[in-house]
């Protein structure tokens, strides 16, 4: 049977969007294939939409990553859920999403921007997943060898941030695929490598679990920012420059929550058999 989708982007970050979650989801040999840039439809994430209802109930999702793994959240992927969905919810209200990760309001800030709360940075290490005697402001894992002080933190997905000096000479494929299934994390993390530019402005590099590297990665920019502004390093609202595009972050600091906000673009729709 063929299923109707939607291909969308946020900052390069790119995804194959399903609307009438009743079907039960391909499975992960499918996702794979769907996710070939040149046999399927090419994405980094697939996104598992509930059928919006009265436009007040949040708004189910689930993420399945390019490898067909599943994933909590999906930052990027929210901000285009949200804009995809926008004419179910209640005229100048929010939208209400939710996935494994938690729940996500989500708000017009402009013509083709959204703006979303992914919920309180979560620091506590069993709760991101992360093996550690108990909480640090950073933590040392060696990799290959290698030592590497990492900041972590989970915004419905685990991450590891590292402040470098030039993100452009970072190791991401390396350090970022032996990090994003390292045994410390038990269900992985993204990995990023966060260059501060200016007091509100981070350059960034993210290798996702499940996918490598990518444009952009809206959870990655969030615990990048958030890490930078907890150590002093950054401000909020803070830019972060990535090879996709721009992302802006703002947080409060404390048990506040974390807003991005960024451009969605529809890129095509089809149908394809599932």
């Amino acid at each position: 049977m063929l299923q109707a989708f939607t291909k969308m982007q946020a900052a390069g970050n790119d995804f194959m969007v399903v609307i009438g979650r009743s079907l039960p989801a391909p499975s992960r040999q499918r996702i794979r294939a769907l996710a070939d840039r040149r046999r399927g439809v090419g994405f980094d994430q697939l996104l598992w939409v509930d059928e919006p209802g009265n436009g007040v109930d949040a708004v189910g999702y689930r993420v399945f990553n390019a490898d067909g793994g599943e994933a909590g959240q999906c930052g990027n992927g929210a901000l285009c859920i949200a804009a995809l969905v926008a004419d179910r919810r209640p005229a100048g209200g929010e939208i209400f999403l939710k996935s494994r990760g938690g729940e996500v309001r989500a708000r017009f800030v402009g013509e083709d921007s959204v703006s979303c709360s992914l919920g309180s940075p979560e620091w506590n290490p069993e709760r991101v997943p992360f093996a550690a005697g108990g909480q640090e402001s950073s933590y040392g894992i060696a990799v290959d060898g290698e030592n590497w002080q990492v900041e972590v933190l989970s915004l419905g997905n685990p991450h590891a941030v590292i402040a470098v000096a030039d993100a452009a000479a970072a190791p991401v494929a390396r350090l970022g695929a032996g990090l994003s299934v390292h045994e410390r994390f038990p269900r992985g993390c993204n990995v990023g490598f966060a260059e501060t530019l200016g007091e509100q402005e981070l350059k960034l590099r993210v290798y996702e679990r499940g996918v490598g590297e990518t444009p952009a990665c809206g959870t990655g920019a969030c615990a990048a920012a958030v890490a930078g502004i907890f150590r002093g390093r950054v401000r909020s609202p803070v830019k972060v420059a990535m090879p996709g595009g721009d992302l802006q972050v703002d947080w409060a600091g404390g048990s506040e929550p974390v807003w991005l906000t960024g451009q969605i673009d529809c890129v095509f729709e089809g149908r394809v058999e599932l």
